[in-house]
């Protein structure tokens, strides 16, 4: 018999992951990447990533019954922002290490 399984995840501290990716995003530097010469059809790009530790917790539930489960969790995700010549950095990737 198929159940139905309900899952959520609740970061701790959203705001701070928030912060951290927005200052990776709108850095001021740019090292140059970005314009160096490449093969026609290709373009050149700038690339900054940065890991931060997450914590929070993982709900699963099975409506209608008494199985719920709360399991806290720390990880690591890393953040990759990418910037063409002349454009702003843009997240493009995140992914958690575990």
């Amino acid at each position: 018999m198929k159940k139905d399984l309900h899952i959520s995840a609740m970061i701790d501290q959203p705001g701070l992951v928030q912060n951290l990716v927005e200052r990776l995003a709108y850095r001021r530097y740019d090292i140059g990447y970005g314009r160096q010469t490449v093969p026609r059809g290709l373009k050149a790009l700038e690339t900054s990533t940065t890991e931060a530790y997450v914590s929070g917790s993982l709900d699963m539930a099975v409506p209608g019954s008494r199985e719920n489960y709360r399991i806290p969790f720390i990880t690591c995700f890393t953040f990759t922002c990418i910037k063409g010549p002349g454009d702003p950095y843009e997240l493009i990737w995140s992914a958690s290490l575990n």
